[in-house]
């Protein structure tokens, strides 16, 4: 049985503001501590009307202090938008707040439109490019090794040290965050919910057949992130599934706004190639009851040989939500 985490994007939902979805949020971590999940990860976009989790780092804050044994993580920092010495000095303070649980995934995405991506960088000259030099930077930092010799930010310290360090993620949708994460001997976390699994397979190889060790992880570690959603019945999951999936129609047409209850669904009826794309959607989906879910997941992880999942839950109603973790964990944890 692959163990379970969550990754949860504070998803806006009609009928209710913005700031209620941060909340709900929080809420949602102590439940999934209280359900025995292994992690629980937030993730960062801007200026994304339907995705409001900005700063994973503040929320991860609070999720520390309102919890006891989960481990709390990012998924990820956009780390092209930051200077990796503040990354590392935020999410050294983490630890100390909740030594031993704190993961500091990265990205190169910007989690944002260009446009917002150029405001979010002081730096002009700043670019993904630079990602790979930032990644290294990190690692120094927060495991407090030095830079070497030459780099400008040697002899410089990420404050508080502490007995323990943030462990560093990469997270990836394509070969370049695995080859990336094999390179430094980072675990890595592959964003299945993104590219609907195309590539997946491939990702993962290239990582475990490059993978360098690293004195933290002398063997390679992977995450599959993935979306999924349960229900006490099959139709009762379809009918919590349908926001999420008119908002995939909707998003390939340019259209991205808070997430629709299923009434609102209903009112909007499907033209001939909405329909064909949403009978699309439904045949990959994994959606259904605890039992045909987990089944799923787990078939999933046997094919990718991966150990761990981090799942991703959209619903309208945050009790569904809850509802599909709970179940999930009684079938798998």
């Amino acid at each position: 049985m692959p163990s379970l985490s969550v990754l949860d994007q504070s998803v806006a939902v009609t009928g209710r503001t913005e700031d209620t979805s941060i909340r709900e949020t929080l809420a949602l971590a102590q439940h999934c501590e209280a359900l025995g999940y292994r992690r629980f990860w937030v993730s960062e976009h801007h200026s994304n009307p339907a995705i409001v989790g900005s700063a994973p780092e503040i929320l991860m804050a609070a999720i520390a202090a309102t919890t006891q044994r989960i481990r709390v993580g990012s998924a990820g920092v956009m780390l092209p938008h930051y200077a990796a010495l503040k990354v590392a000095e935020q999410f050294r303070v983490l630890e100390a707040l909740a030594p031993g649980r704190i993961d500091l995934g990265v990205g190169r995405a910007p989690g944002s439109d260009f446009h917002t991506a150029q405001l979010l960088n002081a730096d002009p000259n700043q670019s993904a490019e630079n990602f790979p030099v930032q990644v290294r930077e990190l690692q120094a930092w927060v495991s407090g090794a030095d830079l070497p010799e030459g780099h400008p930010g040697r002899g410089v310290t990420a404050n508080p040290t502490s007995p323990s360090s943030p462990e560093l993620w990469m997270l990836g949708s394509s070969n370049y965050g695995a080859q990336l994460a094999a390179h430094y001997g980072l675990p890595y976390a592959f964003a299945h919910f993104i590219t609907d699994g195309q590539g997946a397979a491939q990702a993962l190889d290239v990582y475990r057949q490059m993978y360098r060790p690293s004195p933290r992880h002398p063997k390679p570690q992977a995450v599959l992130c993935v979306w999924a959603l349960a229900a006490d019945t099959e139709g009762e999951a379809w009918h919590h599934f349908s926001g999420r999936e008119r908002w995939k129609i909707d998003r390939k047409k340019g259209a991205l706004g808070p997430l629709l209850s299923p009434a609102e669904v209903a009112q909007r009826p499907y033209d001939v190639a909405e329909q064909a794309q949403a009978e699309q959607l439904r045949r990959t989906a994994l959606v259904g009851s605890g039992a045909q879910v987990a089944d799923k997941l787990s078939q999933l992880a046997d094919s990718l040989q991966v150990d761990e999942l981090a799942v991703i839950t959209w619903t309208h109603d945050a009790a569904a939500r809850r509802r599909s973790y709970e179940l999930l964990a009684g079938q798998l944890l």
